[in-house]
């Protein structure tokens, strides 16, 4: 049986708590300063309360930091402030540079892994993947936490800010699209079309992210999106409706001016011109 302390058991935290406990492994929590939402949570997981950090880092030799993404580093300080020198997995939603940064600043005297997680609080008939990278024995401890659990471990392709960069690259996508189809839905309501809107959406593929071969198509259109682009924003303005996101992938699409009607544009290619890079490979 592995000790583990998880901080902090909101929704997510203490979905995660409850698969550890079921594959029969002991987690603590630390109650001080929580809700009352936060304890009860924790008591439905199977975690068990102690009167301090410094206790539960005493008796783990895992913790798991799933937490609000802005106190990702005031969390780490917080257990670096205790000399833990078991493994630490942050596996909150933050940015490579900031894992990177808790990793060898922040928890130097710590094992760090990089941890992102993808889908639902697990449990029932709901399953949640966890990203790992870093230091591959510290991964196979995590990994047998979860053992015939519904969290699923994965080792992501890189090291220490690969799993967080996977986080953003699919963040950046959905956020960003379910944030869009919030303005188009407003602006097709106002215009008394929204029905409409809902019966062309459901005609349309929904396979956008997964299908990257799709991309070089996109670049070769850019042209015509553009402007295309610079009318909705006009006509989200006049609905006075926000026009950041139209006016932002104007910007985007103008990093594509170059490959018009290059259909048969690699990927690679296409995907390198929007880091600004010249029309050779990446």
């Amino acid at each position: 049986m592995t000790t583990v302390t998880v901080l902090h058991p909101g929704s997510m935290g203490a979905a995660v708590a409850a698969q550890v406990v079921a594959a029969g492994h002991e987690v603590l929590w630390v109650p001080d300063g929580r809700s009352e939402a936060t304890r009860e949570r924790a008591v439905q997981a199977g975690a068990v309360a102690v009167d301090s950090l410094a206790t539960a880092l005493h008796r783990s030799s895992v913790v798991l930091s799933i937490c609000p993404p802005q106190a990702a580093e005031d969390v780490a300080t917080l257990v670096a402030g205790h000399d833990f020198a078991g493994v630490y997995v942050d596996a909150n939603a933050i940015n490579p540079q900031r894992m990177k940064y808790i990793a060898g600043e922040v928890c130097p005297g710590t094992v760090v892994l990089d941890g992102a997680i993808f889908g639902p609080p697990p449990g029932g008939l709901r399953t949640a993947r966890l990203y790992l990278a870093g230091d591959q024995q510290a991964v196979g401890i995590v990994e047998e936490l979860f053992k015939g659990t519904h969290v699923e471990p994965r080792r992501a392709s890189g090291d220490i800010g690969s799993a967080s960069a996977l986080k953003m690259a699919f963040a950046s996508y959905q956020k960003a699209a379910r944030t869009l189809a919030g303005v188009a839905h407003a602006l097709a309501t106002t215009h008394g079309v929204g029905a409409e809107l809902t019966a062309e959406a459901e005609s349309m593929a929904s396979s956008i992210l997964s299908d990257p071969d799709y991309l070089p198509s996109v670049a070769a259109r850019a042209w015509r999106w553009a402007p295309e682009m610079e009318d909705v924003a006009e006509t989200l303005r006049a609905a006075d409706l926000p026009t950041e996101i139209a006016e932002a992938t104007v910007a985007v699409l103008a990093r594509w001016e170059q490959d018009k009607d290059r259909y048969d544009l690699p990927v690679a290619v296409a995907l390198a011109h929007l880091h600004g890079r010249g029309a050779g490979s990446p």
